[in-house]
């Protein structure tokens, strides 16, 4: 096909009657200035993906689809992983290079700020805080962050069960640890029992996993008050929408909370949301960068999790971006969801990338580039679009020069973020976190109350104890008193028995006639003597 071929081509496929936002222009050697490149605002919410190598502008053109929308009246939130979307709260400086870019490929550029709301996750961070109880959170999406294996997490979601069916709100991680507590211990164990073989071990795993977890700061994302997300769908005075950017300033050490806790925004949102059909524009579109992060080591109820979300989300009126580096990122079932596709570098300087590149051409319709050639020359700025056409159809594949944003390309000054963040009524909703009555509460008081029931039972147990050893000891004196009084009656008795059968010297000497005799004469004479009746000689 001849470059006019193509360029009338590319023109005529991205002319769309409805309301859409301009990505950039066909790139044919120079910016072709006619062949804007567009994607109609209906079909934000059949999805999309931007993806390329490290360095190559990937978040420059979610920077200028966030605009884009903005300016339309269509609410965007973003994941600020590097902390550079939060230039969009500032007007870009005009420099001599900037403004011969935008002069060149016909953009009508103008330096200005975009309406932001800066969140943090439990505010680990200047934004307002973001904050899940555990009980929303769900055992599903928890498992991925506790990197827990299937067994396990069936195992949670049993725990889970049994928290609702005895009443037990969970609202921290101290919850959760604590039921887990309660649970292993001995007054728990036969509850644990009884919820459908969780066995002690697994129920172990999964509370040092939410231990370590609460260590690493992971207890400062859960809790109250919770966040709402119908508060992503707002749209500024002057009509355009409010771009909501969450600060991920640790990303690298808990990438899978994260991820996770992006995932939840979403699957609150789908539960939440009225059912809307297509609509002309959608209430939010969500771009999800380091979009890899969630997808590692997921288990398959996870997977299948993220797959129905992306799959029904649409009919809420929410549209989905993922960001990451190549197609192959994405689980097969998740991209074939994803209706746009704006694709910037990709190497091939190994094997696997040179197999990541084919399988990203796969993944197009057919056109007259040679992808596996293009994707390589790209430069900076530059992407291969296609998009749904208002139609439902594809668009023709499109080499593009994307547009220049017209917020600073940047972090905004901290001390503007700061003062804009405490100025935002969500700030006075979210800032200060609650900590009502709760599962730690409950289980400590009946921990409590078990522990000093068991203590007063001891102590009862103790005292009667000593009361039976008391009352042995009483028995055994009595019983060998008595047995003494016995063997002192009876030697008595012996005694008196000898005494009968064997008389002494001088109870036979006593007894005699003649000893009585002499006793009568000697008295008479006493007799005598005394009263001077005796014989006188």
């Amino acid at each position: 096909m001849s470059n006019e071929a193509l360029i009338e081509t590319i023109t005529t496929g991205y002319a769309f009657e409805a309301p859409s936002v301009t990505l950039g222009v066909l790139h044919d050697e120079e910016p072709v200035v006619d062949a804007r490149i567009r994607i109609p605002l209906s079909m934000f919410n059949r999805h999309g993906l931007v993806a390329g190598a490290t360095g190559t502008g990937k978040t420059v053109t979610l920077q200028v689809l966030a605009e884009a929308l903005s300016a339309a009246g269509v609410p965007v939130f973003a994941a600020d992983i590097k902390g550079d979307l939060s230039g969009m709260a500032t007007p870009a400086e005009p420099s001599e290079k900037l403004l011969a870019r935008v002069a060149k490929q016909g953009q009508d550029w103008q330096p200005r700020a975009y309406p932001c709301e800066f969140f943090s996750l439990g505010g680990e961070g200047v934004g307002v805080p973001i904050r899940a109880t555990v009980s929303s959170f769900g055992p599903i999406l928890l498992s991925k962050i506790l990197d827990l294996n299937k067994v396990q997490e069936s195992s949670l979601g049993l725990v889970f069960h049994y928290a609702d069916k005895a009443g037990l709100a969970l609202l921290d991680l101290k919850d959760l640890v604590e039921l887990l507590k309660y649970l292993t211990s001995d007054e728990g164990k036969p509850e644990l029992k009884g919820i459908g073989g969780v066995s002690t071990a697994t129920a172990g795993v999964i509370l040092r996993s939410l231990v370590t977890l609460a260590d690493q700061g992971g207890d400062a994302f859960f809790g109250e008050p919770e966040f709402d997300p119908a508060d992503l769908l707002r749209v500024a005075p002057d009509g355009r929408g409010v771009v909501s950017l969450l600060e991920l300033p640790q990303l690298a050490s808990k990438p899978a909370l994260f991820s996770t806790f992006l995932m939840w925004l979403l699957a609150d949102l789908f539960s939440s949301l009225p059912e809307v059909g297509d609509l002309d524009r959608p209430k939010l579109v969500f771009f999800f960068d380091e979009a890899h992060l969630l997808f590692n080591d997921a288990s398959d109820a996870f997977l299948d999790a993220i797959t129905q979300t992306v799959r029904l989300i649409r009919s809420k009126g929410v549209g989905i971006f993922f960001v990451t580096q190549t197609p192959k990122d994405v689980p097969d079932d998740v991209l074939a969801q994803l209706g746009s596709r704006v694709q910037h570098q990709l190497r091939a300087h190994t094997p696997n990338d040179a197999k990541a590149l084919r399988a990203t051409v796969s993944t197009y319709p057919t056109s007259d580039y040679d992808l596996e050639e293009v994707l390589q020359q790209l430069g900076i700025g530059e992407a291969v679009v296609t998009v749904m056409s208002e139609r439902g159809a594809p668009t023709p594949v499109a080499w593009t020069r994307i547009f220049a944003p017209e917020s600073r390309m940047g972090p905004t000054d901290p001390d503007h973020l700061r003062a804009g963040v405490e100025q935002s009524a969500l700030m006075a909703r979210y800032g200060t976190p609650l900590d009502r009555q709760s599962a730690y509460e409950v289980l400590t008081r009946q921990l409590a109350e078990g522990a000093a029931a068991a203590e007063a039972e001891a102590r009862a147990e103790e005292e009667r104890r000593r009361r039976e050893e008391a009352e042995k000891e009483m028995a055994a004196a009595e019983k060998e008193l008595a047995r003494r009084e016995r063997e002192a009656r009876a030697e008595e008795a012996a005694r008196r028995r000898y005494e009968r059968e064997n008389p002494g010297l001088i109870q036979q000497v006593t007894k005699s006639a003649v000893f009585r005799d002499l006793v009568r004469t000697a008295g008479r004479e006493i007799v005598r003597g005394i009263f001077g009746t005796g014989r006188r000689r």
